[in-house]
């Protein structure tokens, strides 16, 4: 019996054939750095057309090409915390979270982003140290330049982190490179250390309580259904009232000034009316569902994805300035020679925040929505919603009491949150394991034995790995950043200062 051999034509084109998929392969990952370096482009184009005839048009273009790529940044690392949740409890695909956020993430930057934007962000440093327009211009391309650059690097290893605590240690750090360390304001600074411990600790407790509550007064009902009818209203409207009250303090705050008294009183009509409408629609839906807990999650399906549209809303309202406030300034300078303190943002500034912030996330977002959706901890659409729910309440509750809080930290901590409780309910609660015993006393069902102890602990409902880096990750981002900054201020200053 003789052995078939390929003809050398076959065998070159099988050769072929696999270069081909290797270099379709290698191409469709050029697609999307390929997208986003020609909005990149375009955005400097679109700068130096605008501001043609005045004096410093190449620091305009450069600065319009650093502000896009930071938007992108914000888009691919800061967007996940938002549809996350969400995505990774299948109330949603990838494809329609993509979608919903990058409408509503545009759709806030452009109504709500804001006029004005404080050129030195957030108070870090004092504007009268750095009063010569060669200085500032160098300082706040620095401070882009470098957050930037480390929102990049905390995506590619997978990192949530905060794009805010980022540009607050770009300019922090150009500020001392600029006027030393006399020009910052500690204060501030220390307020924002202490929003790394308080954001997410208020995130993880809030989300872990509404956790508790669905779990105690719902879930581990013996009719689930008749409980779903009496509390899922309650929930909704609590969501719906803590959402009034966020958009109206932080998405809408640069529309029409709202204090902390009238968005808490629009949030409780809003919430009021939210109950009354959904008592009915609730029972309607739970008709015909079986009395187990999938049958749950279809509940809160629909106001899982509602809440991340208005997170998405809220958080490109406000997070553009991230992208678009140093940019503003830089252009104000160039264009007009001096520093203000507070600037105008133009309509070309805030479009290539928001565009840049969308496009960002559909072109990179998928990876961070999967790790905070999927990979911390599993979530369904009821842990999913405490975690939504969580994160508007916190920032109510930091704004009543003046702290300085990060969404990034909030939401993150809130997953996590809800992971530890979950941990230590299956190990400890009395409450679950009479319920099992129940059910297996009255033949309902067969039920699964529960893990030995050592199994249980060997097998955590949190990744340990995921938290240690996410956490490594949120405490070297204000020195990291500053650091970086500090380097390109005196990489910058020499050509841009003379």
């Amino acid at each position: 019996m003789t052995n078939y051999k390929k003809p050398t034509l076959d065998k070159d084109l099988d050769k072929l054939g696999y270069m081909e998929e290797a270099a379709g392969s290698i191409g469709r990952r050029l697609v999307a750095p390929g997208i986003a370096l020609l909005f990149i482009t375009l955005s400097a184009v679109i700068a130096g057309a605008t501001g043609s005839g005045h004096p410093g048009l190449f620091v305009v273009i450069a600065a319009a090409a650093i502000g896009a790529y930071m938007a992108l940044n914000i888009g691919a690392n800061d967007v996940a915390n938002n549809v996350g949740p969400a995505v990774g409890s299948r109330a949603m695909t990838m494809t329609t979270a993509l979608i919903i956020a990058a409408v509503f993430e545009s759709a806030g930057a452009l109504v709500a982003g804001g006029d004005v934007v404080g050129t030195i962000s957030k108070g870090i440093v004092d504007p009268a140290s750095v009063a010569s327009p060669g200085i500032f211009t160098a300082a706040m391309m620095a401070a882009l330049m470098s957050s930037a650059l480390w929102i990049n690097l905390a995506t590619w290893i997978g990192a949530p982190v905060s794009t805010t605590h980022s540009i607050v240690g770009g300019v922090m750090g150009a500020g001392i490179a600029a006027a030393g360390f006399a020009a910052v304001q500690w204060g501030t600074v220390g307020s924002i250390a202490a929003s790394w411990v308080i954001s997410p600790l208020f995130g993880g407790v809030i989300a872990a309580a509404f956790l508790a509550f669905i779990k105690n007064f719902i879930v581990y009902q013996d009719d689930k259904l008749a409980a779903a009818r009496r509390w899922v209203p309650v929930l909704i409207a609590v969501m719906a009232g803590a959402f009034t009250a966020y958009l109206a303090m932080k998405g809408l705050s640069k529309v029409i000034k709202i204090g902390l008294g009238e968005a808490c009183g629009a949030g409780l009509a809003v919430g009021l009316l939210s109950w009354i409408i959904c008592r009915p629609l609730v029972a309607r839906q739970s008709r015909g569902l079986e009395n187990r807990n999938q049958s749950l999650r279809k509940l809160f399906a629909l106001p899982l994805i509602c809440s991340a549209a208005l997170l998405s809303f809220a958080h490109g309202a406000n997070d553009v300035a991230n992208a678009v406030g140093p940019l503003a300034a830089i252009v104000h300078t160039a264009e007009l020679g001096d520093v203000a303190e507070k600037v105008t943002i133009p309509l070309w500034v805030m479009a290539v925040g928001a565009l840049g912030i969308s496009f960002g996330l559909v072109l990179f977002g998928p990876r961070l929505i999967d790790m905070v959706g999927a990979q911390i901890t599993k979530l369904n659409p009821m842990r999913a919603f405490c975690v939504a729910l969580s994160a508007a309440i916190t920032v109510i509750i930091a704004s009543a009491l003046g702290l300085p809080v990060s969404s990034t930290h909030i939401a993150v901590g809130a997953v996590f949150g809800v992971g530890f409780y979950r941990e230590w309910y299956t190990e400890n609660s009395a409450r679950r394991m009479a319920y099992m015993e129940r059910k297996h006393d009255d033949k309902i069902k067969k039920v699964r034995p529960l893990k030995n102890r050592e199994e249980q602990t060997r097998r955590k409902l949190v990744r340990r790995a995921h938290f240690m880096t996410i956490v490594a990750a949120w405490v070297v981002t204000v020195p990291v950043a500053a650091i970086l900054s500090g380097v390109l201020y005196f990489l910058l200053v020499p050509f841009l200062a003379g």
